[in-house]
Protein backbone atom coordinates (compact mmCIF):
# COMPACT_ATOMS: atom_id res chain seq x y z
CA UNK A 1 0.00 0.00 0.00
CA UNK A 2 2.96 2.16 0.02
CA UNK A 3 4.84 0.72 -2.72
CA UNK A 4 8.54 2.31 -1.78
CA UNK A 5 8.30 0.89 1.69
CA UNK A 6 7.04 -2.31 0.61
CA UNK A 7 9.72 -3.24 -1.74
CA UNK A 8 12.58 -1.61 0.34
CA UNK A 9 11.30 -4.45 3.37
CA UNK A 10 11.20 -7.74 1.10
CA UNK A 11 14.20 -7.01 -0.37
CA UNK A 12 15.92 -6.51 2.87
CA UNK A 13 13.95 -9.82 4.65
CA UNK A 14 15.63 -12.59 5.87
CA UNK A 15 14.28 -15.73 7.76
CA UNK A 16 17.19 -15.43 10.04
CA UNK A 17 16.01 -11.81 10.87
CA UNK A 18 12.39 -13.08 11.42
CA UNK A 19 13.21 -15.73 13.45
CA UNK A 20 15.72 -13.47 15.49
CA UNK A 21 12.42 -11.19 16.73
CA UNK A 22 10.80 -14.09 17.05
CA UNK A 23 12.92 -15.39 19.22
CA UNK A 24 13.59 -12.22 20.79
CA UNK A 25 10.17 -11.84 21.53
CA UNK A 26 9.71 -15.04 23.41
CA UNK A 27 12.91 -13.93 25.30
CA UNK A 28 11.36 -10.62 26.47
CA UNK A 29 7.77 -12.48 27.35
CA UNK A 30 9.77 -15.47 28.84
CA UNK A 31 7.93 -18.29 27.55
CA UNK A 32 6.97 -19.16 23.75
CA UNK A 33 4.43 -17.41 21.79
CA UNK A 34 1.72 -19.58 20.62
CA UNK A 35 -0.10 -17.46 18.18
CA UNK A 36 2.39 -17.17 14.48
CA UNK A 37 3.66 -13.77 13.86
CA UNK A 38 3.80 -12.36 10.51
CA UNK A 39 7.06 -11.88 8.65
CA UNK A 40 5.91 -8.43 7.99
CA UNK A 41 3.94 -5.11 9.36
CA UNK A 42 1.64 -3.32 6.92
CA UNK A 43 2.58 0.14 5.55
CA UNK A 44 -0.68 2.07 5.24
CA UNK A 45 -0.77 4.98 2.77
CA UNK A 46 -1.79 8.08 4.52
CA UNK A 47 -5.25 8.03 2.55
CA UNK A 48 -5.90 4.69 3.97
CA UNK A 49 -4.78 5.29 7.67
CA UNK A 50 -6.93 8.46 7.29
CA UNK A 51 -10.05 6.51 6.18
CA UNK A 52 -9.94 4.12 9.09
CA UNK A 53 -9.61 6.43 11.08
CA UNK A 54 -12.68 8.16 9.56
CA UNK A 55 -14.46 4.73 9.61
CA UNK A 56 -13.58 3.73 13.64
CA UNK A 57 -14.72 7.02 14.70
CA UNK A 58 -18.28 7.06 12.97
CA UNK A 59 -18.55 3.31 13.84
CA UNK A 60 -17.72 4.72 17.75
CA UNK A 61 -20.25 7.10 17.71
CA UNK A 62 -23.38 4.88 16.47
CA UNK A 63 -22.72 2.09 19.11
CA UNK A 64 -21.93 4.67 21.71
CA UNK A 65 -25.18 7.33 20.98
CA UNK A 66 -27.67 7.52 23.87
CA UNK A 67 -30.25 5.75 20.71
CA UNK A 68 -28.75 2.43 19.74
CA UNK A 69 -27.56 1.87 23.79
CA UNK A 70 -31.28 1.94 24.31
CA UNK A 71 -32.09 -0.57 21.94
CA UNK A 72 -28.95 -2.87 23.49
CA UNK A 73 -30.33 -4.34 26.01
CA UNK A 74 -31.31 -7.39 24.45
CA UNK A 75 -27.58 -7.66 24.17
CA UNK A 76 -27.09 -9.23 27.45
CA UNK A 77 -27.94 -12.61 27.32
CA UNK A 78 -30.29 -14.45 30.21
CA UNK A 79 -28.71 -14.05 33.05
CA UNK A 80 -25.21 -12.57 32.40
CA UNK A 81 -25.69 -9.33 33.52
CA UNK A 82 -23.23 -8.03 36.02
CA UNK A 83 -24.17 -5.12 38.51
CA UNK A 84 -22.75 -1.78 38.78
CA UNK A 85 -21.72 -1.09 34.75
CA UNK A 86 -20.63 1.99 34.06
CA UNK A 87 -21.89 4.46 31.63
CA UNK A 88 -19.52 3.98 28.88
CA UNK A 89 -16.96 1.19 27.56
CA UNK A 90 -13.38 1.41 28.75
CA UNK A 91 -11.88 -0.59 25.73
CA UNK A 92 -13.39 -0.78 21.73
CA UNK A 93 -11.85 -2.46 19.43
CA UNK A 94 -13.39 -2.55 15.88
CA UNK A 95 -12.08 -5.02 13.02
CA UNK A 96 -12.26 -3.63 9.44
CA UNK A 97 -10.87 -6.32 6.24
CA UNK A 98 -8.89 -4.50 3.79
CA UNK A 99 -11.54 -4.80 0.66
CA UNK A 100 -11.58 -2.89 -2.82
CA UNK A 101 -13.93 -0.82 -3.66
CA UNK A 102 -15.86 -0.72 -7.14
CA UNK A 103 -13.02 2.49 -8.29
CA UNK A 104 -9.99 -0.08 -7.13
CA UNK A 105 -9.09 1.60 -3.95
CA UNK A 106 -8.71 -0.36 -0.90
CA UNK A 107 -10.80 0.33 1.75
CA UNK A 108 -12.00 -0.43 4.88
CA UNK A 109 -15.24 -2.71 5.79
CA UNK A 110 -16.42 -3.50 9.13
CA UNK A 111 -16.13 -7.30 10.07
CA UNK A 112 -16.64 -7.40 13.98
CA UNK A 113 -16.25 -5.00 16.92
CA UNK A 114 -15.96 -5.70 20.84
CA UNK A 115 -16.47 -3.55 24.03
CA UNK A 116 -13.18 -5.56 25.45
CA UNK A 117 -9.43 -5.55 25.67
CA UNK A 118 -6.82 -7.56 23.66
CA UNK A 119 -3.35 -7.17 23.34
CA UNK A 120 -2.47 -3.22 24.16
CA UNK A 121 0.34 -4.52 25.55
CA UNK A 122 2.04 -7.15 23.45
CA UNK A 123 1.44 -4.64 20.42
CA UNK A 124 3.93 -2.27 21.79
CA UNK A 125 6.40 -5.35 22.26
CA UNK A 126 5.51 -6.07 18.47
CA UNK A 127 6.65 -2.75 17.32
CA UNK A 128 9.94 -2.49 19.59
CA UNK A 129 10.04 -6.37 17.96
CA UNK A 130 10.35 -5.10 14.14
CA UNK A 131 11.92 -2.08 14.84
CA UNK A 132 15.08 -3.79 16.53
CA UNK A 133 15.39 -6.08 13.54
CA UNK A 134 14.25 -4.68 10.49
CA UNK A 135 14.83 -0.92 9.00
CA UNK A 136 11.42 0.57 10.01
CA UNK A 137 11.67 4.42 9.34
CA UNK A 138 11.52 6.73 12.00
CA UNK A 139 8.50 8.77 10.56
CA UNK A 140 5.97 5.73 10.94
CA UNK A 141 4.50 4.99 13.78
CA UNK A 142 1.31 2.37 14.65
CA UNK A 143 -0.19 4.52 17.70
CA UNK A 144 -2.96 7.45 16.86
CA UNK A 145 -3.35 11.03 18.52
CA UNK A 146 0.56 11.93 18.90
CA UNK A 147 1.44 9.21 21.00
CA UNK A 148 5.10 7.81 20.69
CA UNK A 149 6.07 4.45 22.34
CA UNK A 150 6.54 6.59 25.79
CA UNK A 151 3.65 8.32 25.89
CA UNK A 152 1.55 5.29 24.71
CA UNK A 153 2.46 3.05 28.34
CA UNK A 154 1.73 6.34 30.07
CA UNK A 155 -1.55 6.65 28.67
CA UNK A 156 -2.05 2.43 28.97
CA UNK A 157 -1.09 3.30 32.93
CA UNK A 158 -3.56 6.34 33.43
CA UNK A 159 -6.19 3.66 31.94
CA UNK A 160 -5.58 0.45 33.80
CA UNK A 161 -3.80 1.98 36.92
CA UNK A 162 -5.01 5.18 37.87
CA UNK A 163 -4.17 6.61 40.88
CA UNK A 164 -4.04 3.30 42.86
CA UNK A 165 -0.94 1.23 43.96
CA UNK A 166 -0.38 -0.98 41.11
CA UNK A 167 0.41 -4.11 43.11
CA UNK A 168 -3.59 -3.65 43.99
CA UNK A 169 -4.48 -3.56 40.40
CA UNK A 170 -5.31 -7.06 38.86
CA UNK A 171 -5.46 -8.70 35.10
CA UNK A 172 -8.57 -11.06 35.98
CA UNK A 173 -8.17 -14.41 33.44
CA UNK A 174 -9.18 -17.78 33.64
CA UNK A 175 -6.24 -20.40 34.29
CA UNK A 176 -3.90 -17.05 32.54
CA UNK A 177 -0.63 -19.71 32.04
CA UNK A 178 -2.56 -21.62 29.80
CA UNK A 179 -4.17 -18.81 27.33
CA UNK A 180 -2.30 -18.57 24.00
CA UNK A 181 -2.76 -14.32 24.70
CA UNK A 182 -0.59 -14.75 27.76
CA UNK A 183 2.67 -13.18 26.07
CA UNK A 184 0.29 -9.67 26.27
CA UNK A 185 -0.36 -10.69 30.14
CA UNK A 186 3.68 -10.31 30.84
CA UNK A 187 3.64 -7.46 28.90
CA UNK A 188 1.35 -5.66 30.65
CA UNK A 189 3.12 -6.95 34.30
CA UNK A 190 6.38 -5.35 33.18
CA UNK A 191 5.13 -2.57 32.01
CA UNK A 192 2.30 -1.83 34.30
CA UNK A 193 3.42 -3.43 37.38
CA UNK A 194 0.12 -4.95 37.77
CA UNK A 195 -0.35 -8.85 38.49
CA UNK A 196 -2.27 -11.30 36.27
CA UNK A 197 -4.68 -13.33 38.89
CA UNK A 198 -7.45 -15.91 37.92
CA UNK A 199 -10.85 -15.98 39.37
CA UNK A 200 -10.28 -18.76 41.50
CA UNK A 201 -7.20 -17.01 43.69
CA UNK A 202 -9.76 -13.72 44.07
CA UNK A 203 -11.45 -14.27 47.38
CA UNK A 204 -13.72 -12.06 49.34
CA UNK A 205 -12.54 -11.14 53.26
CA UNK A 206 -14.01 -9.05 55.67
CA UNK A 207 -15.82 -7.15 52.91
CA UNK A 208 -12.93 -6.39 50.61
CA UNK A 209 -11.44 -8.71 47.60
CA UNK A 210 -8.00 -9.60 47.99
CA UNK A 211 -5.45 -12.49 46.56
CA UNK A 212 -2.12 -13.46 47.84
CA UNK A 213 1.09 -12.48 46.44
CA UNK A 214 4.13 -13.68 48.60
CA UNK A 215 2.46 -15.09 51.35
CA UNK A 216 0.51 -11.68 51.59
CA UNK A 217 -3.48 -10.82 51.09
CA UNK A 218 -3.35 -7.98 48.73
CA UNK A 219 -6.50 -5.42 48.49
CA UNK A 220 -7.72 -5.63 44.81
CA UNK A 221 -8.90 -1.78 43.84
CA UNK A 222 -8.81 -2.58 40.06
CA UNK A 223 -9.84 -4.96 37.81
CA UNK A 224 -8.44 -5.16 34.28
CA UNK A 225 -10.93 -8.01 33.05
CA UNK A 226 -10.17 -10.43 30.26
CA UNK A 227 -12.75 -13.11 31.39
CA UNK A 228 -14.83 -14.29 28.47
CA UNK A 229 -18.48 -15.45 29.41
CA UNK A 230 -18.44 -18.01 26.74
CA UNK A 231 -15.10 -19.64 28.25
CA UNK A 232 -16.99 -19.54 31.41
CA UNK A 233 -19.68 -21.26 30.45
CA UNK A 234 -17.80 -24.10 28.89
CA UNK A 235 -15.90 -24.61 32.17
CA UNK A 236 -18.68 -24.75 34.16
CA UNK A 237 -18.19 -21.83 35.94
CA UNK A 238 -19.63 -18.87 38.15
CA UNK A 239 -17.29 -16.94 40.79
CA UNK A 240 -20.77 -15.25 41.66
CA UNK A 241 -18.30 -12.89 44.29
CA UNK A 242 -17.03 -11.14 41.31
CA UNK A 243 -19.67 -11.04 38.46
CA UNK A 244 -23.21 -11.54 40.24
CA UNK A 245 -22.90 -8.66 42.58
CA UNK A 246 -21.55 -5.24 42.32
CA UNK A 247 -18.08 -5.43 43.30
CA UNK A 248 -17.94 -1.23 44.23
CA UNK A 249 -19.32 -3.09 47.33
CA UNK A 250 -16.07 -4.39 48.29
CA UNK A 251 -14.00 -1.32 47.16
CA UNK A 252 -13.33 -2.37 44.13
CA UNK A 253 -14.23 -1.73 40.32
CA UNK A 254 -14.02 -3.02 37.17
CA UNK A 255 -11.88 -1.17 34.41
CA UNK A 256 -13.36 -2.49 31.62
CA UNK A 257 -17.05 -3.64 32.83
CA UNK A 258 -18.13 -7.55 31.78
CA UNK A 259 -21.61 -5.88 30.55
CA UNK A 260 -19.90 -4.19 27.34
CA UNK A 261 -18.25 -7.22 25.88
CA UNK A 262 -22.14 -8.14 24.96
CA UNK A 263 -23.43 -4.49 24.43
CA UNK A 264 -20.91 -3.84 22.07
CA UNK A 265 -20.40 -6.94 19.72
CA UNK A 266 -22.40 -8.81 16.71
CA UNK A 267 -25.03 -7.39 18.42
CA UNK A 268 -24.33 -3.58 17.21
CA UNK A 269 -23.69 -4.89 13.43
CA UNK A 270 -27.54 -4.73 12.47
CA UNK A 271 -27.63 -1.03 13.37
CA UNK A 272 -24.74 0.23 11.61
CA UNK A 273 -24.92 1.36 8.17
CA UNK A 274 -22.86 1.16 4.98
CA UNK A 275 -20.56 2.73 3.29
CA UNK A 276 -18.14 0.99 5.98
CA UNK A 277 -20.34 -1.67 7.65
CA UNK A 278 -21.92 -4.56 5.35
CA UNK A 279 -25.77 -4.99 5.09
CA UNK A 280 -26.52 -7.09 8.57
CA UNK A 281 -29.49 -8.92 10.14
CA UNK A 282 -31.14 -10.38 12.37
CA UNK A 283 -32.19 -13.47 11.29
CA UNK A 284 -35.39 -13.46 12.95
CA UNK A 285 -35.99 -10.19 10.92
CA UNK A 286 -35.32 -12.17 7.68
CA UNK A 287 -38.76 -12.61 5.72
CA UNK A 288 -37.01 -13.71 2.53
CA UNK A 289 -34.10 -15.60 2.18
CA UNK A 290 -31.19 -14.01 -0.04
CA UNK A 291 -31.22 -15.99 -3.73
CA UNK A 292 -27.47 -15.20 -3.40
CA UNK A 293 -26.35 -16.84 -0.17
CA UNK A 294 -22.99 -17.76 -1.19
CA UNK A 295 -22.62 -14.20 -0.54
CA UNK A 296 -23.73 -14.26 3.28
CA UNK A 297 -22.30 -15.04 6.29
CA UNK A 298 -24.00 -16.41 9.07
CA UNK A 299 -23.02 -15.87 12.50
CA UNK A 300 -24.06 -16.78 16.07
CA UNK A 301 -24.56 -13.96 18.27
CA UNK A 302 -23.20 -15.35 21.49
CA UNK A 303 -19.86 -17.50 20.15
CA UNK A 304 -16.95 -15.19 19.79
CA UNK A 305 -13.28 -16.10 17.98
CA UNK A 306 -15.02 -17.00 14.84
CA UNK A 307 -16.58 -20.27 16.44
CA UNK A 308 -19.64 -21.27 14.69
CA UNK A 309 -19.10 -19.11 11.49
CA UNK A 310 -20.57 -20.61 8.72
CA UNK A 311 -19.86 -18.99 5.45
CA UNK A 312 -22.80 -19.56 2.31
CA UNK A 313 -25.45 -20.77 4.30
CA UNK A 314 -27.91 -22.65 2.94
CA UNK A 315 -31.67 -21.93 2.75
CA UNK A 316 -32.38 -25.39 4.64
CA UNK A 317 -29.74 -24.22 7.42
CA UNK A 318 -31.21 -21.06 7.97
CA UNK A 319 -35.03 -22.64 8.26
CA UNK A 320 -33.70 -25.28 10.76
CA UNK A 321 -32.68 -22.22 12.57
CA UNK A 322 -34.69 -22.96 16.26
CA UNK A 323 -33.27 -19.57 17.96
CA UNK A 324 -33.34 -17.00 14.82
CA UNK A 325 -32.75 -14.20 17.43
CA UNK A 326 -29.80 -15.27 17.64
CA UNK A 327 -28.27 -15.42 14.62
CA UNK A 328 -27.04 -12.92 12.48
CA UNK A 329 -27.25 -12.96 8.29
CA UNK A 330 -24.40 -10.73 7.08
CA UNK A 331 -23.24 -9.67 3.55
CA UNK A 332 -20.01 -11.30 3.11
CA UNK A 333 -17.10 -8.95 3.04
CA UNK A 334 -14.43 -9.74 -0.08
CA UNK A 335 -11.29 -9.23 1.26
CA UNK A 336 -8.39 -8.42 -1.22
CA UNK A 337 -4.79 -9.69 -1.14
CA UNK A 338 -3.16 -6.38 -1.16
CA UNK A 339 0.07 -7.46 0.79
CA UNK A 340 3.00 -8.45 -1.50
CA UNK A 341 4.96 -11.54 -0.21
CA UNK A 342 7.33 -13.77 -1.74
CA UNK A 343 4.94 -16.46 -2.49
CA UNK A 344 1.39 -14.60 -3.33
CA UNK A 345 -0.50 -11.64 -2.09
CA UNK A 346 -1.65 -11.74 1.28
CA UNK A 347 -5.08 -10.41 3.08
CA UNK A 348 -5.18 -7.82 6.19
CA UNK A 349 -7.76 -7.34 8.54
CA UNK A 350 -7.12 -4.04 10.84
CA UNK A 351 -8.28 -3.85 14.35
CA UNK A 352 -8.72 0.00 15.32
CA UNK A 353 -8.01 0.13 19.43
CA UNK A 354 -9.49 2.76 21.55
CA UNK A 355 -9.42 3.28 25.17
CA UNK A 356 -11.99 5.71 27.34
CA UNK A 357 -8.95 8.33 28.90
CA UNK A 358 -10.38 11.13 31.55
CA UNK A 359 -13.94 10.49 30.40
CA UNK A 360 -13.04 10.56 26.22
CA UNK A 361 -12.72 7.96 23.70
CA UNK A 362 -9.25 8.01 22.22
CA UNK A 363 -7.84 6.12 19.60
CA UNK A 364 -4.47 4.67 20.23
CA UNK A 365 -3.10 1.91 18.63
CA UNK A 366 -3.68 -1.08 16.16
CA UNK A 367 -3.39 -4.58 15.54
CA UNK A 368 -3.28 -6.59 12.13
CA UNK A 369 -4.03 -10.37 11.43
CA UNK A 370 -3.00 -11.34 7.85
CA UNK A 371 -4.09 -14.27 5.78
CA UNK A 372 -3.93 -16.34 2.39
CA UNK A 373 -6.15 -18.74 3.18
CA UNK A 374 -10.01 -18.80 3.03
CA UNK A 375 -10.73 -16.94 6.55
CA UNK A 376 -8.47 -15.66 8.81
CA UNK A 377 -8.33 -18.20 11.27
CA UNK A 378 -5.27 -21.23 11.78
CA UNK A 379 -6.56 -23.59 10.89
CA UNK A 380 -6.94 -21.90 7.50
CA UNK A 381 -3.41 -20.68 7.44
CA UNK A 382 -1.38 -24.15 8.28
CA UNK A 383 2.03 -24.18 6.31
CA UNK A 384 1.45 -20.65 5.11
CA UNK A 385 3.89 -17.78 5.66
CA UNK A 386 3.78 -14.33 5.98
CA UNK A 387 0.57 -15.10 7.98
CA UNK A 388 -0.47 -14.53 11.43
CA UNK A 389 -0.29 -11.35 14.06
CA UNK A 390 1.40 -7.98 13.04
CA UNK A 391 0.59 -4.56 12.67
CA UNK A 392 0.40 -1.80 10.31
CA UNK A 393 2.51 1.52 10.19
CA UNK A 394 1.33 4.88 9.00
CA UNK A 395 2.86 8.25 8.67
Amino acid sequence: MVPDLRRAYNEAFTEERYAGMVRDLESRVGFPIEFRISETPLFLSDRLARELEQAAWQILETVTSEDYLRKAGPALPPGLAVPGEDPHPVFLQIDFALAVDETGEIVPRLIELQGFPSLYGFQWLLDGGFRRWFEIPSNVTPYFGGLDRVSYIDCLKSVVVGDCDPEQVVLLEIDPEHQKTRCDFAVMEQALGIHTVCPRDVKEKDGRLVYEKDGREVPVRRIYNRVIFDELQRKGLAFDHLFRRDIRDLSAEWVGHPNWYFRISKYSLPFLQPPYAPETHFLSDVKEVPADLDDWVLKPLFSFAGLGVELGPSAERLKSIEDPGNYLLQRKVEYASVIETPDGGAKAEVRMMFVWKDGQPRLINNLVRMSKGKMMGVDFNKQKTWVGASLAYHS
